[in-house]
């Protein structure tokens, strides 16, 4: 009995232990987290007062919901269908993005190789092996990635940002550009300091004389262990001279799309959060008619709803945030066309007339 509770003793450890849950910002990193103005009362804050969770829900009724309550989450048996874009073989003029599933994409733009939240380990949680990727979604590793120029990374949650994924990624990093407090972790992975970006919201990189990247808020949280929002998440503007693109990371609907929309807009292809959502968290999740929304005040061209089909966060079957977004865009006053690929399919960025299939219909 002894043994048994030292082994259990020592697994505990070993898992809570583990680096993938990075380091807490500490230092003269937290110095600088301590000025800037999104930091208020010794954490991160939203614009705007942001709750966990929405009036009238409590943990309990949202704890008893997913683990009591009979929910068909629908949980794909077929594989996802994909196509395996070879990325080693494009060439460097052609401006296109791929997708891997959830948040996870690549982009190249004016020369320049990106890599946004790459998930590839197959796991969206802590501990390995619970929070499992959908079968077929998993077609891409690290071999399959060319060298990057910028890893950018919305905010540190470990469907966003994985040990495991970043670790084998390590040697094809060039530059890392992340919010304030995320390098912290980069740091204590032993990456180098000379190539973290790490900037607060409102702020400018010039990348090269043809590329400007922005940082622009969110409606989210952040945190990698029982310390929530002790870094900051943040949202992505990316343009050229002709071309503009919103990479929205995670969020809830709230004032800041008008005001992105203002003042970088209109957008020829905005990237919006569309999945692992609940009425519970809406003020963090966006639901689809928060999308419609959304996509309206950025006064984007072209949407790509992201953040589905590949993991099980939410109670809601897989197939339902593009189910519903597909619905409410055809039937709003003014619809605007989506980019809704398969994984691994080719997005021609600069090609608005570029038409996709509803993939997911008939996967069962």
């Amino acid at each position: 009995m002894i043994t048994i509770l030292l082994l259990l003793f020592a697994l505990l450890i070993y898992v809570f232990t583990h680096p993938r849950y990075g380091k807490r910002p500490s230092g003269e990193r937290l110095a600088l987290i301590q000025k800037s103005a999104q930091y208020k009362n010794g954490r991160f804050e939203n614009e705007h007062f942001t709750p966990e969770l929405a009036e009238g829900y409590s943990y309990f009724n949202v704890i008893s919901e997913f683990f009591f309550k009979k929910v068909d989450r629908k949980i794909p048996a077929d594989i996802i269908p994909s196509i395996k874009t070879n990325l080693h073989e494009l060439t460097l003029d052609q401006d296109v993005l791929v997708w891997f599933g959830h948040s996870s994409y690549y982009i190249q733009l004016s020369g320049k190789r990106f890599l946004i939240d790459p998930v590839f380990s197959g796991n969206a949680s802590p501990i390995y092996g619970t929070t499992k990727a959908f079968k077929g979604t998993d077609i891409y590793t690290v071999d399959d990635i060319p060298e990057i120029d910028y890893l950018l990374i919305t905010h540190d949650h470990y469907d966003h940002l994985d040990y495991k994924t970043i670790m084998e990624l390590k040697p094809k990093i060039k530059q890392i550009i992340c919010a304030l407090g995320v390098g912290s972790h980069f740091e204590f992975w032993k990456f180098p300091k000379e190539i973290i970006i790490e900037k607060d919201w409102h702020e400018k990189i010039e990348l090269d004389q043809n590329l400007t990247l922005y940082t622009t808020p969110s409606r989210h949280f952040s945190g990698r262990s029982t310390k929530r929002c002790n870094t900051l998440w943040t949202s992505f503007v990316l343009e050229t001279k002709d071309f503009k693109m919103y990479l929205g990371g995670d969020s809830g609907y709230d004032t800041h799309f008008a005001e992105i929309g203002e003042k970088f807009g209109p957008f020829d292809i905005a990237l919006i959060d569309n999945g692992q959502y609940n009425p519970a968290w809406k003020y963090i999740h966006n639901l689809p008619e928060d999308v419609i929304k959304a996509m309206k005040d950025l006064k984007a061209k072209r949407v790509f709803p992201v953040h589905s089909s590949k993991f099980a966060l939410a109670l809601h079957a897989w197939d339902q945030p593009l189910i519903k977004v597909t619905e409410l865009n055809a039937i709003s006053e003014y619809p605007i066309p989506l980019i809704t690929p398969m994984i691994g399919e080719l997005v021609a960025l600069r090609n608005e007339k570029q038409e996709f299939n509803q993939w997911w219909k008939g996967v069962k």
